[in-house]
């Protein structure tokens, strides 16, 4: 399949508007496939009044925000001074000093002589930055993306430019922001209500290869059908291929996060749900949930470890900014699938990846604790320095991890698809109200016209 626009970009009353046409070539990569394989049309995003973000050296502006980016040889991108304008009166404000990966964790489960040392802390030892590759344009990145070249030094100290190291672009997936529907009513006269605003979400993307190809790394053995391994094998993996066992194996992302929201000096705030029962005979409830806030004081009062049946929220605030109503404004932590270290703690691949034994840990910012593994991994002494430190209304650093277990299946092999995890920052009492109540709908008028031609060259 090729695609190519055609035809020219008209300005009409200060607003663009496109046409575009779409050849179909059969000679195309896509007819290419086997008949076995039923292929999927090209994608493409268009925005007729080009993107809606702005890059000045690197200093980015999206909607109400603006940031720094920046490359790293060792994090390999780094946001910081994350602002965002309120929408009620214009001023903007602090969300984020500083955040950035500082470390991945990926640890294989095999204790034999071959393969007991292969765990991997891989930004103090590799270094994700200086690793990176250039991305592929239309399949790392849409065609509409803007790309960023990383400047590193190399060990004799020359310059080298990684180029295309870094894109940012606007993504679409079919998804709302938000929705408000009501149904009509003949007898009151309410008219039906259909609202709902598209969301749009903003991408900072790299790919670092650390040393990898894609294929899941695998380990030989003398089987070649699962049937001929006999039950007492204690084998360290899953069998998926002739005489080849994927290895069972755990990744662990640990992200540095300074937070400033609205100031430097914030508070970490653990609230718990907690089950109460009604006194007999007021409720025909027989339990029921509510909060209970605590605010951490140290930095052993705020190590956190997740818990499916006992769970709880976690805020940034900061307790000198009051919102409308008295909240104090914040930021929360809210992770989606996560996955805890099973390891004994002596063992020693668990000594050296310690900052992995809670999900998230909070400390008073200090210039030289920037590196979960610590700034000189292979000279770690492997246990977590924590003494303590008062974090109340102070400067303070989260540092969160997120991770999952990975037991290896055949549709790993040869290439492996991508595993992706996640959290979110997202205001909680920030704003007065809901700041994106007053996005602008997308109407047909704003789009391009596209129409599809055949070709048979």
């Amino acid at each position: 399949m090729h695609w190519r626009r055609v035809g020219t970009v008209q300005t009409k009353k200060a607003k663009e508007s496109l046409r575009c046409n779409v050849i179909r070539n059969k000679h195309s990569a896509q007819n290419k496939l086997t008949s076995n394989v039923i292929p999927i049309n090209p994608i493409s995003m268009e925005q007729p009044l080009r993107p809606s973000f702005s890059i000045d050296g690197h200093l980015v502006r999206w909607a109400n925000w603006e940031f720094h980016l920046n490359p790293d040889p060792r994090a390999e991108v780094i946001i910081s001074q994350a602002r965002v304008r309120d929408p009620d009166t214009g001023k903007m404000r602090s969300v984020m000093y500083k955040g950035f990966a500082c470390e991945l964790f990926v640890l294989y489960m095999d204790p034999s002589e071959g393969w007991y040392f292969k765990t991997y802390i891989d930004a103090g030892e590799y270094v994700m930055g200086l690793t990176a590759m250039s991305l592929v344009p239309l399949n790392d990145c849409p065609h509409n993306a803007h790309y960023i070249d990383g400047v590193f030094s190399a060990s004799d100290g020359k310059p080298f430019v990684q180029s295309n190291m870094i894109c940012v672009f606007e993504r679409y997936a079919g998804e709302t922001g938000w929705r408000h529907s009501q149904t009509a009513d003949s007898g009151s006269g309410r008219p039906e209500i259909r609202e709902l605003r598209p969301k749009v979400s903003l991408v900072v993307r790299t790919a670092s290869t650390v040393g990898l190809s894609g294929m899941l790394m695998v380990k030989g053995t003398h089987y070649e059908n699962v049937n001929q391994i006999p039950e007492e094998d204690n084998m360290s993996g899953s069998f998926v291929s002739e005489h080849l066992m994927g290895v069972v194996h755990d990744h662990f992302i640990t992200f540095h996060l300074d937070m400033d929201v609205d100031a430097p000096d914030n508070s970490f705030v653990k609230v718990h749900l907690v089950k109460e029962e009604p006194p007999a005979g007021e409720s025909p409830r027989k339990s029921y949930l509510k909060t209970k806030k605590h605010i951490a004081k140290s930095e052993k009062d705020a190590q956190i470890k997740f818990k499916l049946y006992d769970p709880s929220e976690f805020y940034v605030i900061n307790p000198s900014k009051k919102s409308k109503i008295g909240n104090p404004s914040g930021y929360k932590i809210v992770p989606a699938g996560n996955a805890a270290s099973l390891l004994n703690q002596n063992d020693p691949p668990q000594q050296r990846g310690a900052f992995t034994n809670n999900q998230i840990w909070v400390t008073p910012y200090n210039r030289s604790e920037q590196w979960a593994g610590g700034l000189l991994v292979y000279q770690g002494k492997g246990k977590i320095h924590s003494p303590d430190r008062p974090i109340e209304n102070q400067d303070i650093v989260v540092w969160y991890t997120l991770g999952f277990h990975h037991v290896p299946c055949q549709e790993d092999y040869p290439i492996m698809p991508t595993v992706s995890s996640s959290f979110a920052l997202k205001p909680a009492n920030f704003f007065n109200s809901n700041p994106i109540l007053h996005v602008a709908p997308t109407v047909p008028n704003d789009l391009p016209t596209c129409s599809v031609a055949s070709t048979s060259t």
